[in-house]
């Protein structure tokens, strides 16, 4: 398995999470908190802090990654979602390991907001 931390949450996720779908490099999970009526997490099995540090990743597997992240939400029968990258904690970012939100169906607009505001986080 590539490059992981043994004090990150999702890297242990990766590794023994209860996975809605995986691929070569990639898991996804569902939110415990979610913010809509589909909450999905997309995660790479290697650890990279943020998608500020994207340039880890050759372009064959950033392209990967995002095939990826369109084919999971395919595959839980989303049609129309929203895919959003907290990059940073002035940006909501609370988990320090690169991750998708693919959010689908009704969105409860007061907790993205209180999520992006970093309130109860």
């Amino acid at each position: 398995m590539p490059s992981q931390r043994e004090d990150c949450l999702f890297c242990g996720l990766v590794a023994e999470g209860d996975h809605v779908a995986s691929a070569d490099g990639f898991v996804a999970i569902r939110d415990i908190n979610p913010v809509s009526e589909t909450h999905l997490l997309v995660l790479p099995e290697r650890h990279i802090d943020t998608f500020r540090d994207i340039d880890a990743f050759p372009d064959e597997e950033a392209g990967r990654m995002l095939r990826f992240v369109a084919e999971t939400a395919s595959a839980v029968g989303l049609d129309d979602y929203r895919v959003l990258v907290n990059v940073g904690e002035g940006a909501g970012q609370t988990i320090f390991h690169l991750h998708w939100h693919v959010l689908g169906g009704r969105v409860d607009s007061g907790r993205v907001a209180a999520a992006l505001a970093g309130v109860g986080s």
